[in-house]
């Protein structure tokens, strides 16, 4: 099946090692000549990692007791018990935002944007259905007063309620027929064109169509610049990655193509960690730390918190709109008529009524496919929470300390080496000549 265009996503790319500790410590090893070199670097390696777990040790056990007095099952307790002022609440707690966004910068996780949400929201995965947060349960105080302290460019617009931050990209794929999907496809396209045709589209709400507008400009500017980066490599941008996502939306659909397998692709991020606190006094001041493992940009809404109840979407509401107004059109203009083709009005309703009720069955399956994401995602993709995601960062960060250190002194040594012979050579050469 053809495509109907390339469509790809630019991210920048993390300075992370990805490879495992032992693995690069065995490969840079083997480049070692000689025995008792190789043993020495081993005996390097393992200071090293002494040294900066030592030296990082302070500063964790100082974030794991601030986040005991913010965390959500006994946080309230523990402030109580302590009888502290809400001054002295709100510097521990910016304390300890401090030390977390540390954290994330040394273990190189990103702030998502605003431009790469817009990107993940503008298409659709496993979730079709559209997630909105409810922002009356989210406290705004908390980041807001950290980043007016602490101020940073290109925040997104959801920095004041909660913060989500992203760490290495990867695919997935899924394969099958996609009727329904093609068939959507399909229907979109015609309702699309139809209501340019009838000009109906300007009676829509300015905001969604701007909404529209700007992502449809985004994705085309991502497109156009990896077709300029397929014949021109050495312009593009070294420290970015281009991934392409293969959606059903974007292929050429036919009849004769409807019922062939297809392959969809959407990038991943590997791992999301989302930072929040509820606006609910229940909880006292908890702060909420989760942690995500290869979550579908598409499909990111499912870590958003409070999600409110999904409904159908603004494209569902045309689709039955049109289907509506059509039918309504076709009643009144048999009606019209002298002689009404009772079967053709027979057929207009039945057509009608069966339309809706297929968006109504489908809102129903994507409903359901959504509730088996959330569980999905608390049970499958949900690698830890609290206490246990703050442990996962700072061994990430200890890891990624030692794995630059073990590299740099590689790097160095072999370039001394490399040096010293180039000297000696250089100056036995000399030697050679005045003799």
């Amino acid at each position: 099946m053809g495509k109907k265009k390339k469509e790809f996503i630019r991210l920048d790319r993390e300075s992370v090692i990805p490879i495992s500790k032992p693995r690069l410590i065995h490969g840079l090893t083997q480049l070692f000549e000689s025995m008792s070199e190789r043993e020495e670097f081993s005996r390097f390696c393992k200071r090293v990692e002494y040294t900066i777990r030592a030296w990082y040790l302070v500063k964790f056990e100082e974030m794991m007791q601030l986040f005991n007095l913010f965390e959500p099952v006994a946080g309230a307790h523990k402030l109580k018990e302590r009888n502290l002022s809400e001054d002295e609440i709100d510097e521990l707690e910016q304390k300890f935002l401090v030390l977390l966004f540390q954290m994330m910068n040394k273990s190189n996780f990103k702030i998502v944007t605003d431009q790469e949400f817009e990107v993940a929201a503008s298409g659709s995965y496993c979730l079709n259905l559209q997630i909105k947060v409810d922002e009356d349960k989210l406290d705004s105080t908390l980041l807001r007063s950290y980043f007016s302290k602490h101020p940073q460019d290109h925040l997104p617009y959801f920095a004041d309620q909660y913060m989500i931050f992203r760490r290495g990209c990867g695919l997935d794929q899924m394969t099958g027929y996609f009727i329904q999907w093609k068939v959507d496809a399909l229907i979109s396209r015609t309702v699309q064109g139809f209501l340019r045709l009838t000009g109906l589209k300007k009676i829509f709400s300015r905001k969604g169509r701007l909404w529209y507008v700007r992502n449809q400009e985004l994705l085309e500017g991502i497109v156009t610049e990896c077709e300029e980066d397929e014949y021109d490599d050495n312009d593009g941008d070294e420290h970015s990655l281009l991934i392409e996502r293969i959606r059903v939306q974007n292929m050429d659909l036919s009849i004769c193509n409807l019922f062939s397998k297809t392959t969809i692709q959407e990038p991943t991020f590997e791992k999301i960690i989302i930072v929040y606190r509820l606006h609910s006094t229940k909880d006292g001041r908890a702060i909420y730390v989760k942690h995500f493992k290869h979550i579908p940009m598409a499909d990111m809404e499912i870590v958003l918190p409070e999600k409110k109840s999904p409904g159908l979407t603004p494209s569902d509401w045309v689709k039955l709109l049109v289907s509506a107004a059509i039918g309504l059109v076709t009643v009144i203009t048999q009606l019209c008529q002298t002689k009404a083709n009772i079967k053709v009005l027979a057929t207009v309703c039945s057509a009608v009524v069966a339309y809706c009720a297929k968006i109504y069955f489908t809102f129903q399956a994507n409903l359901k496919d959504y509730q088996s994401l959330i569980v999905q995602s608390m049970y499958d993709k949900q690698l830890d929470s609290g206490r246990g995601t703050l442990l996962h960062l700072c061994d990430d960060v200890i890891q990624q300390e030692v794995k630059e250190v073990i590299v740099a002194f590689f790097v160095l040594i072999k370039t001394l080496t490399r040096n010293v012979r180039s000297c000696y050579q250089t100056n036995l050469t000399r030697n050679v000549i005045l003799i």
